[in-house]
Parts: C-alpha cells; sequence; structure tokens
C-alpha cells in the first residue's frame, strides 16, 4: 500500500532513520516476501527484516520475533507500527526522551479514540494500555522501550494473550513510562481500512505546506500545487524535473511578457510559481528532499526571477517609457528580489532568529508574492508599475526582515 507514491512500510523505515535512528529492523509475517523486498531496497546495512514465525497470534508474537536482532547492542530500542503514519517532528520527540516512554495523543478525534489503544497516565506516566480503558489519551503507536520488555512478552504470552498492549502494560507495571503527548504541530494516523487511506493522504497533503508560507502560498498556490503533487508523486517523477519544467514554463512566460503578451504572460508565469512548489513537494512526499535539490531549486529560480524582470522592461521599452527610468527599474527590482532572497537564506544558515516571515508575506516581497504582482499588472498592461511594485515590495520586505533580526539578536 503506497500513500504519497512510498510504500506505507518505507514511509516508516525512512522516517525512523530521518529521526536518527541507526539501525532498523522491519518484522514481517503476512506477505513476508513482497515486505521484505521492499525493505531490502531502502537502505542496505541499516534496515532488515525479521520473520514472525508466530505472527498470526497478534503483535505481541512480532515484537518477540525481533528480540534477538535489537537487544545485542543497544538498551533502549524505537517500536513503531508500520501502518502509522507520523508527521514532522513527531518521533524526535519521541526518540529525545532517552527513558522508556510512549507517544501519546491527549486530545485524539472520537473516531480515533474509539478504535485506539487508550492509555492510563498518572503524573506525566504511562501505566496501562488497553483498548476496555475510559481514559481519553490514546498512544499512537510509537514506544521507546527497554529489553526488559521481551520477559514481559514471554510472560503474557504463557498466559495466552499476545498482545502487545499486554507486554507494555505489564513494563509499565514494573516501571512506568514517560508519556510523551504529540505537539499542536506533529500529526500521526494510523491506516486500517480504505477510509483510513483516505484521511492519511488529506493529512498528508495538507503538511507539505510550510509555517513560513505567506498569503499568497498558503490562499493561492498550495491549495494547487499539493494536489498536483499528490497526483504526480506515485509516478516516480523526479523533482528535478519537476523545477526544470518550472523554469522552462517561466522563460516561456518571460518571452511572452517581452512581447507584450500580458495575460498569456502572466499565465505562464503564476504558473511556474506554482509549479515551483510541486519539485520540493514532491521531493518531501517521496522522502528524497536534499540540499542538492534545494540548491538547484533557488538557482534556476533566480534566473527566471531576472529573466520576468527584464522581460518586463522590454515590454515597457516598447511601449515607449523612458529607457534610462527602464532601466533603472530593472536594475532596482532584480537587486531587490536576489537581496531579499538571500537575506532569508543567510538568516537561517546562520540560524538567526528568523523575522516574521507570516507577517511579510502580506507585503508580497517574497518570490510567490513578487510573482503575483507581476502577473495582475500584466493582465493590465502595466509593465512599469510591475516594475516599481516589485521594487517597493522587495525593498521593504527586505528592510524590515533585516530591521527584526537585528532587534531580536540584541
Amino acid at each position: 500500500m503506497r500513500v504519497g507514491g512510498v510504500p506505507l512500510v518505507e514511509r516508516a523505515v525512512r522516517g525512523l532513520l530521518r529521526a536518527g535512528v541507526e539501525e532498523v529492523v522491519v518484522v514481517v509475517g503476512y506477505r513476508a516476501g513482497p515486505v521484505a523486498a521492499v525493505v531490502k531496497r531502502i537502505a542496505p546495512g541499516r534496515v532488515r527484516a525479521v520473520y514472525a514465525r508466530e505472527w498470526e497470534h497478534g503483535n505481541g508474537a512480532s515484537l518477540a520475533a525481533s528480540e534477538r536482532a535489537v537487544t545485542n547492542q543497544h538498551d533502549l530500542f524505537v517500536l513503531v507500527t508500520m501502518d502509522h503514519l507520523f508527521g514532522d517532528g513527531a518521533l524526535e520527540q519521541l526518540i529525545r526522551t532517552g527513558a522508556p516512554a510512549v507517544l501519546v495523543d491527549s486530545a485524539p478525534e472520537q473516531d480515533v479514540w474509539a478504535e485506539g489503544t487508550r492509555v492510563r497516565i498518572r503524573r506525566g506516566a504511562a501505566y496501562a494500555f488497553s483498548k476496555e480503558l475510559e481514559e481519553h489519551s490514546v498512544d499512537c503507536g510509537a514506544f521507546l522501550l527497554s529489553r526488559d520488555v521481551f520477559a514481559c512478552q514471554r510472560e503474557a504470552a504463557a498466559e495466552g494473550d499476545y498482545s502487545l498492549a499486554n507486554a507494555v502494560t505489564r513494563l509499565a507495571s514494573k516501571r512506568p513510562l514517560r508519556a510523551v503527548s504529540l505537539s499542536r504541530e506533529a500529526w500521526w494516523q494510523d491506516v486500517d481500512t480504505p477510509n483510513d487511506l483516505g484521511v492519511a493522504k488529506r493529512r498528508l497533503r495538507r503538511s507539505l505546506a510550510k509555517p513560513s508560507d505567506g498569503p499568497v502560498s498558503h490562499y493561492l498556490n498550495r491549495p494547487v500545487s499539493t494536489r498536483v503533487s499528490m497526483l504526480i508523486a506515485p509516478l516516480g517523477i523526479p523533482a528535478d524535473l519537476v523545477s526544470l519544467a518550472s523554469t522552462a514554463l517561466g522563460f516561456f512566460g518571460a518571452w511572452l511578457l517581452a512581447g507584450g503578451s500580458g495575460i498569456a504572460g502572466a499565465l505562464a508565469v503564476h504558473g511556474s510559481s506554482v509549479l515551483d512548489g510541486v519539485d520540493g513537494e514532491v521531493a518531501r512526499l517521496r522522502l528524497r528532499d536534499s540540499p542538492r535539490g534545494a540548491l538547484l531549486d533557488g538557482v534556476l529560480d533566480r534566473l527566471v526571477d531576472a529573466a520576468v524582470i527584464a522581460a518586463l522592461g522590454v515590454w515597457a521599452l516598447r511601449e515607449g517609457d523612458t529607457p534610462a527610468t527602464v532601466v533603472l527599474l530593472v536594475g532596482a527590482a532584480t537587486a531587490g528580489a536576489i537581496l531579499s532572497m538571500a537575506s532569508k537564506d543567510r538568516i537561517a544558515a546562520l540560524a538567526l532568529f528568523p523575522g516574521p516571515e507570516r507577517a511579510l508575506g502580506w507585503l508580497l516581497g517574497g518570490r510567490d508574492g513578487r510573482l503575483v504582482l507581476v502577473a495582475v499588472f500584466s493582465v493590465v498592461g502595466l509593465p512599469m508599475a510591475a516594475l516599481i511594485a516589485l521594487t517597493v515590495a522587495s525593498a521593504t520586505t527586505l528592510f524590515l526582515r533585516v530591521a527584526s533580526v537585528l532587534r531580536r539578536q540584541r
């Protein structure tokens, strides 16, 4: 089963690796061969599969099958059920605990609570796990456990109970597990039914938005780009190819603007802006985002920005505007666009307190906002007004961002 173009087992494994786990053991049972084949190609040397002969008895039997693989070197290990999806940061919360713990959802939706394993929590510690409890919290299917859990599982199995919940409850009775609450920014989803799968896809799509998105990205671009990304991610199209397609569309839009085709050029430029979000979204969906891809995307974006601004200048000259004024505005708009983005990247590289990017987004000085300004003024046939708007938006955003960062640093 695939979500966002990636099999559930691969998404679970790569999520652990990205969270800092050094080695992953996948316990297989039903359809062990096909699942193990997916596991084998993920990260040779760091990921392997083991077979649970008694998997039909319950997930406690799957836990038991992993004992030899995980207890030789480590005192603590992470246990995650493979059919659960986790948003960015969820597993890192658990791993940083450094002691036996469980990730819990303290405010589950009603249908999640009805189906989930509930957790009894007292003073920040989990003492019991069962679907029969009336407690409000449920576990998210992610644990940080000690080796003692295997002895607890054997005790439960001797009494005929092969559930993971019973094994963990026995462990908690001897040494309470810390209850790590899922943060508001993180999310999780258990995938048991076709309806669960639909919910997981929607949550995964919505998670592609960034906290720093301005109003243009949030309300105009992301609703389109994220749906496109969910459609093409299963096709295996490389994110770099999407970046090149966005660049080609941007250059085509610049060519149209230079020829005075305002409406067609506006559509192409804004289409390039939307497609520019797809490459990063596809990379994140397929868990293939990398600094190399981000570098390529950044360079191509700057080339398109320069081409679009130059095209507005050519269009303005064709309209009879003063050459000296046009050249001045083209230079100012280009410098403003480059410096605005460079300042944002430099702030991130130096790990400084960032400026209020969401608020600054309303000034339309970000790339998405600038390209919207280009599109709007191009539709009404005002290339000079577009250059002036780009210059003012970029310069204002740059000044306020730098001033905000310097003030917070002091």
